[in-house]
């Protein structure tokens, strides 16, 4: 199936592609612009957005937004994780951000709302899952993007921490297949999948 991704960034073409190896996952035109993501929630926005990429495009279309939700800070940075810092601050400021407010070892969670929308069939469906986590003391691993480098997820992964203890390394350090096992964003990802399955 071609799916519409509402955004105009390859990076995150690229990722949905490996989540979703069995579609084809397009980059909405340049021409067509989305609503600010002035939402209160995630799924507002990324509904928002799969709405807006739907309806111009006549076409199947998903969004997401996704970001962190600190414990210590009240569930901030939240819908403002992309510019935590400010409207157009850097993951390394926004990173340095969280690090200076949130206590390290506090609870984290990164959170992927992933929106979609079939305009000729009418349909919507809203698929968000989490990924749970602690603030590493200090920014460690050269991969991902955003708060990656500080992110200790909780889950045991092959090879990993034993007995359950969270995972020594960050989501910085973790291959592209580690990450995509227990993201938030691969997690709602693998739910539309199942969904979409199911349909045919």
């Amino acid at each position: 199936m071609r799916l519409i991704l509402a955004t105009h960034n390859e990076h995150k073409r690229r990722e949905l592609e490996r989540l979703l190896a069995h579609h084809e996952i397009a980059l909405l035109p340049d021409a067509v612009r989305l609503p600010p993501e002035d939402g209160t929630t995630f799924a507002e926005n990324a509904s928002a957005k799969a709405r807006a990429a739907a309806t111009a495009t006549g076409e199947v279309a998903i969004a997401d937004d996704s970001g962190i939700e600190a414990a210590a800070l009240g569930g901030a940075p939240g819908v403002r994780s992309a510019r935590y810092a400010g409207e157009h601050a850097s993951d390394e400021q926004n990173l340095a951000k969280l690090l200076r407010e949130a206590p390290a070892g506090s609870a984290l969670a990164y959170v992927c709302a992933l929106a979609y929308v079939d305009p000729m069939g009418g349909v919507e469906r809203l698929f968000e899952e989490r990924c749970t986590g602690r603030l590493a003391a200090a920014p460690r691993g050269s991969g991902g993007f955003g708060y990656d480098p500080a992110f200790l997820p909780d889950d045991c992964l092959p090879g990993g921490g034993e007995g359950g203890r969270e995972s020594p390394q960050t989501m910085a350090e973790l291959s592209d297949a580690q990450k995509d096992a227990i993201s938030h964003r691969g997690r709602a990802a693998r739910a539309l999948e199942e969904w979409l399955l199911r349909r045919d």
